[in-house]
């Protein structure tokens, strides 16, 4: 997946269902960051390691743990840093409970932030990823999982490429091997249990050009680095990435009744990036769809109309065209001479 429109580049049974494993912790992630920006909870709080969160996750289970200790506390941040680096079962238990009350009511989050996010294949009933029946989710879902946190919440995601841990004794690395062995990559997660086989979710930027793959049910965990490695590099040998549009450069004016002045100046919000076929950015073709009448007054921000690049009969990019500036409500008379030749111009 092409991270700045979020186009799939290849992709092969990438909306089959599949059990996602740990990489399930990435929407953990994603609803914790969402809450705090939210104010709901923050990253000083004290997270408590429950005995149901550690007989469930702890050490004591077959499955990745944190070495957080049962009945004691850590800040928010680092608990989910031992959820992220070492994939600690029990600490997404523990901060489950603390943001919501209960693993349930947090997968009630999980499955309300995915909807929201676009994640139309998807169910979620356990913050960790252990297998159920009912917990599913699709390569292609994931990868816009992974691309929404990496857009939304920056700094949780930068926790995806610490490589190791240290949690009182015990030092444990980061299971997603891509991190030693290309220097680009700098995320996302893994994941394993006996019906998942071994999953990776890994991201990578050269440049202004950022790629994610997602690599399900593979064979080993040599293997699915393997796969995900090779994704990344034919990506970033056959596309580019082209900056079209930077935030403040006027793309499209037009003009505006009753304000102060008589037009207004679009752009967009945030850098516009597509990546294309190597060789094929001379072929795009940038269209404008904006209303043909706009009404002073106008926030500065406001979204007024949209901006499509094609490629091939195919809109590769999409974004919103909004105001620079703002236009404010001009007098009485500006308003009252506007008035007449709008109704002469629609007569």
């Amino acid at each position: 997946m092409d991270a700045a429109s979020g186009n799939i580049l290849a992709s092969k049974d990438a909306d089959v269902r599949v059990e996602p494993a740990s990489i399930t912790k990435v929407m953990t992630s994603y609803v914790i960051a969402a809450e705090m920006a939210g104010g709901k909870v923050k990253d000083t709080d004290q997270v408590m390691m429950t005995e149901n969160a550690w007989r469930k996750g702890g050490a004591a289970t077959d499955g990745s743990y944190s070495g957080f200790e049962v009945n004691k506390t850590a800040a928010l941040v680092d608990m989910e840093k031992g959820m992220v680096v070492q994939s600690g079962n029990d600490a997404a238990i523990a901060l489950a409970e603390h943001v919501a009350g209960s693993e349930d009511a947090f997968a009630a989050l999980m499955n309300q932030y995915a909807a929201r996010i676009g994640l139309k294949g998807s169910h979620f009933v356990n913050p960790h990823g252990l297998s159920d029946p009912n917990h599913y989710s699709t390569a292609h879902d994931l990868a816009l999982l992974g691309r929404a946190l990496i857009h939304d919440f920056p700094v949780a995601y930068s926790y995806n490429k610490i490589k190791e841990l240290k949690v009182g004794p015990i030092t444990q690395p980061n299971r997603n091997l891509l991190l030693w062995r290309d220097s680009t990559v700098d995320g996302i997660k893994t994941g394993h249990h006996s019906k998942a086989g071994y999953c990776l979710m890994a991201s990578a930027q050269r440049g202004d050009q950022r790629l994610i793959s997602v690599v399900m049910g593979s064979t080993s965990e040599a293997q699915r680095a393997t796969d995900s490695q090779a994704l990344l590099n034919w990506g970033f040998r056959f596309y580019e990435t082209h900056k079209l549009y930077d935030i403040g450069k006027v793309i499209a004016k037009q003009k505006v009744w009753k304000g102060q002045a008589d037009e207004v100046q679009f752009g967009v919000a945030e850098p516009m990036l597509v990546s294309v076929p190597r060789g094929k950015y001379a072929q795009l073709k940038p269209s404008i769809d904006v209303p043909k009448t706009l009404v002073a007054p106008i926030k500065k921000g406001q979204a007024l109309g949209t901006v499509k690049v094609m490629l091939d009969g195919k809109v590769v990019a999409q974004r919103p065209l909004v105001a620079i500036a703002a236009v404010e409500e001009g007098g009485f008379f500006k308003r009252l001479w506007d008035e007449f030749w709008m109704w002469w111009e629609s007569e």
